[in-house]
């Protein structure tokens, strides 16, 4: 009979409106991409976001330019209107210390393609090669200072020997916070809740191929400068 057959339908309507459609909410309460926002998962864990390391590194880098174009823009403004000005000839060292820098961000750059393809042995090397190249630029940089001091050029010579150890001297100091931060990469376990080692070998890239390429201003600076 239709009076039979229409109310057990009416029922299951009922039910189905009542549980949301037949089934439970996507997990997360989102739109069914697979769960909300990873910041947001990572917040509730307690686990840092890449981005912070990421913001941080840029204002790093950032202070790092200006002070260095500070200094940049002192030497050339003394370099043009100083009478006292004595050139400094650049320690042949400075050179082969160039290159080292150079080859050290492909050695880099080579680890993290290890890393990208779950190599992780392959990545260990090339980036403690990396780490190594940095510390020959360190030790190379020092040679030539003392090559300058066997000369007499001391950093209270002139004004242009004042300016080639502060540039020298500071980008030094900069480039071994690189290699601490390689050497944390280099020993850091893979466990860790933090973030994650994929992330944290680009943002200590960055850092890096920056130290690199500013040594190269430093030197084009030094050397057009003489």
């Amino acid at each position: 009979m239709p009076g039979t057959t229409e109310l057990p339908e009416i029922e299951l309507i009922i039910e189905d409106i009542g549980t949301g459609g037949g089934g439970k909410p996507p997990a997360g309460g989102g739109d069914g991409d697979g769960g909300g926002d990873d910041d947001n998962k990572r917040r509730r864990k307690g686990t840092p976001s890449p981005k912070r390391y990421s913001t941080a590194i840029t204002i790093a880098l950032v202070s790092i330019l200006m002070f260095f174009m500070a200094l940049a823009s002192a030497f050339i403004v003394l370099r043009r209107g100083s009478d006292a000005w004595v050139t400094v000839r650049l320690p042949p060292i400075l050179f082969l210390n160039t290159l080292i820098l150079v080859a050290s961000s492909f050695t880099l750059e080579a680890a993290r393609r290890r890393l990208s393809v779950s190599n992780a042995s392959g990545f260990r090397k090339l980036w403690l090669l990396t780490t190594g190249l940095g510390i020959l630029f360190v030790t190379g940089q020092f040679v030539a200072w003392r090559q300058l001091v066997a000369q007499g050029v001391y950093i209270a010579s002139n004004q242009a020997s004042s300016f080639f150890y502060i540039f020298t001297g500071a980008h030094a100091v900069h480039l071994l916070g690189g290699v601490a931060a390689l050497l944390y990469v280099s020993f850091r376990k893979l466990d860790t809740k933090k973030v994650s080692l994929p992330a944290l070998a680009e943002i200590t890239s960055y850092y890096w191929h920056f130290m690199d390429g500013l040594w190269v201003f430093l030197l084009a600076l030094l050397y057009l400068g003489k």
